[in-house]
């Protein structure tokens, strides 16, 4: 069998996590088994309906790294891959149905449906349509055709017996046929449902395996009935499991934006990831983990590592929670795999937005040592605030001495410091540290510099967070650093 497999998500918003999820595994199995993974846009739900929103998810997967073979703006041999432009072939399938005695005209109103629903309460009758539709005769059909009323199309389910959903991860799960109603799968307004839509398209799509999140496994015995009605061959199912919160309490799928969990912030959206400075390759490593192990004790790994181990049998079919408490922790791992150039490129967006001109030259210098220290890209705004804001130096004398370093020693360092500064040539690197370490094993009690170096670091950059004083006075340049020791020595 050619996999085949597809992503199919609603505008009706941004891309959840819990999508993207689905979209991951989606795309890693069909990239094990060199097949095909193919993005379609169901957008027939035009009530909730937001503009922008199919951008927005194609933006956000792309931004993720999840490439597709097929779909809304590749194209490919199975489109248009967008619902609202297939409507004809459902309605031929829709109508295929009602010849073929497997499906019917409703002609119930809203009100007559909504008194039903009250009848049904007040009878403490299961809720939901009681099929009197099904049953009217042709002169009856005939009549409410004459009466101008705009029916939907339902599903005949079968009243008996039962509909197995071989499922891959999770085994054989059989349901009642009696528990399923006829659900409308054309509407007044000619547009499809999810299910007609879904299983047409996943047909005409030749989509072998569906993968999706198992809130969808009460729609499967549904659409196995579709399938076998049609004639069709039924795709293989694998239902993912349901993401929880990170205190493993109610599902995440509910949620619309940030939210606190016990104290933990839980971001929802992909964009939300993407402001809060986290790294798609941090994202898709720590969603692969959702449900899955890569093996070997590994919680660290690539895509391209990933790929080759993944299969379907070895989800697990448990709810899984969502480690964010292990997020950060990822997504320093690969900041610090980052190149210098690669490192400052993902920088500077947000400095840019925090309003500080970066200065290309300072930013590539203090990178390098700056990375290890960083969980996420903002992160990088304390660390370099000193670059950009002359802020008044706020310290007295004594705060800049040191049990190793008294009064008078600190006032000998700053002075060597500031003379070496104006002096030394050339000022890069390796003549500021050797100079530095030269000065603070001269003048500490103890004969070690780290006193020294210390002090030295709080008073050029104004900051107990900073990036090491060395890569500090040179991407501050000398004109600049040699201003703020004078500043220092002026308190003594």
């Amino acid at each position: 069998m050619s996999v085949r497999v597809r992503f199919a998500p609603s505008p009706t918003g941004y891309l959840h996590i819990g999508g993207a999820r689905t979209a991951l595994f989606n795309w890693m199995f069909a990239r094990k088994n060199g097949g095909q993974f193919i993005l379609r846009i169901e957008d027939t739900d035009r009530k909730r309906y937001v503009p922008g929103a199919e951008q927005a998810i194609l933006d956000s997967l792309r931004w993720l790294g999840l490439d597709w073979d097929e779909g809304p703006d590749v194209g490919g041999p199975y489109g248009p891959y967008i619902q609202s432009e297939r409507t004809a072939l459902y309605k031929e399938w829709a109508d295929w149905l009602i010849e073929h005695d497997h499906a019917y005209k409703c002609y119930c109103s809203a009100d007559e449906l909504s008194e039903m629903r009250q009848a049904q309460m007040a009878a403490k009758q299961p809720l939901g349509y009681d099929r009197r539709c099904r049953y009217l005769t042709p002169a009856q059909r005939a009549e409410k055709e004459n009466s101008g009323r705009t029916p939907v199309v339902r599903f005949k389910m079968p009243l008996e017996g039962e509909t197995v959903i071989p499922d891959v991860i999770r085994g054989d799960i059989t349901v009642m046929n009696r528990q399923i109603q006829d659900p409308v799968l054309l509407k007044s307004d000619g547009l499809p449902t999810y299910h007609l839509a879904n299983v047409v398209d996943d047909h005409f799509m030749e989509i072998s395996h569906i993968l999706r999140a198992d809130e969808w496994i009460s729609t499967a015995p549904l659409h196995i009935n579709l399938y076998h009605a049609f004639g069709w061959q039924t795709p293989v199912y694998a239902h993912l499991p349901l993401v929880l919160n990170p205190s493993g309490k109610g599902k995440l799928s509910k949620r619309t934006q940030a939210f606190d969990d016990g104290g933990l912030e839980v971001l929802v959206k992909v964009e939300e990831f993407q402001e809060a400075g986290l790294l798609p390759e941090a994202i898709v490593n720590f969603l692969a983990n959702v449900g899955w192990s890569f093996g070997d004790d590994r919680e660290k790994f690539t895509l391209q590592e990933a790929v080759p181990r993944i299969e379907l049998e070895d989800i697990n079919p448990a709810p899984s929670r969502l480690p964010y408490d292990k997020l950060d922790w990822l997504n320093g791992q690969y900041i610090q795999e980052m190149t210098p150039l690669e490192l400052a490129t993902a920088v500077k967006p947000f400095l840019d937005a925090a309003g500080y001109e970066v200065n290309p030259e300072a930013l590539l210098l203090v990178i390098p040592a700056m990375s290890v220290r960083l969980k996420r890209l903002p992160d990088a705004i304390p660390f370099l605030r000193f670059l950009f804001d002359d802020v008044p130096l706020q310290a007295t004398a004594e705060s800049l001495t040191h049990k190793q370093m008294p009064y008078e020693q600190a006032k000998e360092g700053f002075t060597r410091a500031r003379d070496f500064v104006r002096d030394v040539d050339p000022y890069d690197l390796e003549q500021i540290s050797q100079g530095m370490i030269a000065i603070g094993e001269s003048v500490t009690l103890n004969g070690k510099a780290g006193a020294f170096l210390g002090t030295m670091r709080l008073a050029v950059t104004g900051q107990k967070v900073s990036p090491p004083l060395f890569e500090s006075m040179l991407a501050l340049g000398r004109e600049r650093t040699l201003a703020r020791i004078n500043e220092i020595l002026d308190l003594f």
